[in-house]
């Protein structure tokens, strides 16, 4: 071969390499933004889970999770729910919650998505308005909400401190 073709040949195959890591490039950058988007709309599905709490909604809350959706809270401790599985059951879990209080909301700290942006962890806290003016109970929160195809919750996971859950109402002497 001549030293004009081995050129045209190294051309040609350096045009068809850049081709193909644009195209790979073009289809990476698709993904990420895939990503981006399915993170934030998770991630706004987290903030109206916490909107749904503080307007007191059973509905509005149950409402955004999968059917066999479930609520897990690790350290109950005994003395807490363990959490509910169903949208039946978690609309049941809350719905009595409200009106032991008055009033009740979930300023958020940081929320993330993960490398999977289906799953999302959310730092923040809890403040609730005792009834009659006893107060208020205050507890730092971590959670990690995990959804499906359909941007339904699959798993809530809520993790409070326990001791300081029992100080707030009272049942500091239940604890073994």
């Amino acid at each position: 071969m001549n030293k004009i073709t081995l050129l045209l040949i190294a051309t040609l195959a350096s045009t068809s390499c850049n081709d193909e890591k644009t195209n790979e490039l073009k289809e990476l950058k698709t993904i990420q933004t895939m990503k981006t988007e399915l993170a934030t709309k998770n991630k706004a599905t987290v903030k109206a889970f916490f909107n749904a709490l503080t307007n007191e909604d059973a509905n509005a809350v149950a409402n955004l999770f999968a059917k066999d959706g479930k609520h897990i809270n690790p350290y109950h401790s005994g003395l807490f729910p363990t959490g509910a599985n169903g949208k039946e059951e978690i609309k049941n879990y809350w719905k009595p919650v409200f009106p032991n209080f008055d009033g009740m909301t979930f300023p958020i700290d940081e929320i993330y998505a993960m490398e999977d942006p289906n799953i999302v962890f959310v730092k923040y806290t809890g403040n609730i308005k005792l009834k009659d003016d006893a107060g208020t109970y205050n507890n730092d929160y971590y959670s990690t909400f995990k959804f499906d195809d359909n941007g339904k919750i699959t798993e809530y996971v809520e993790i409070f401190n326990p001791i300081v859950a029992a100080r707030g109402f009272g049942l500091l002497d239940k604890i073994k």
